[in-house]
């Protein structure tokens, strides 16, 4: 059985730009086909547009509210919001400016997330 506080794991920034706390990845975990994170980004910010050829993504949005941007289409997104970001799909997501906590979500992906696996513009 492996279990991991989110208390535990040591931030990190991705290659995209948002600080993550990895809760069950490769690093920490006997895990093979996904890896699951804790992502923040501050109020105001972004994460740098990037698509994953090989990770379908999940983000899961706990505080905070934004825009989701995937393949140019753009909504709203707040707390209870789950996001499906396909394999191959351009994204974004920006934290509204002027909200204290910014945003905080949990991100899933399969195959596990890996920065070899981003590419940017």
């Amino acid at each position: 059985m492996t279990i991991r506080q989110i208390d535990e794991q040591a931030p990190f920034t991705t290659a995209d730009g948002s600080t993550i706390r990895s809760i069950l990845d490769r690093a920490n975990a006997p895990v093979e086909n996904q890896s699951l994170a804790e992502a923040t980004v501050p109020p105001g910010g972004a994460t740098e547009r990037h698509y994953h050829r090989l990770s379908e993504e999940f983000y899961f949005i706990l505080e905070g509210h934004g825009e989701m941007e995937i393949d140019g289409n753009r909504r709203s997104v707040g707390p209870g919001d789950g996001i499906l970001i396909p394999a191959g799909a351009w994204h974004q997501i920006t934290a509204t400016a002027g909200k204290s906590a910014g945003l905080r979500f949990l991100c899933c992906c399969a195959p596990p997330y890996s920065h070899e696996d981003t590419f940017f513009d």
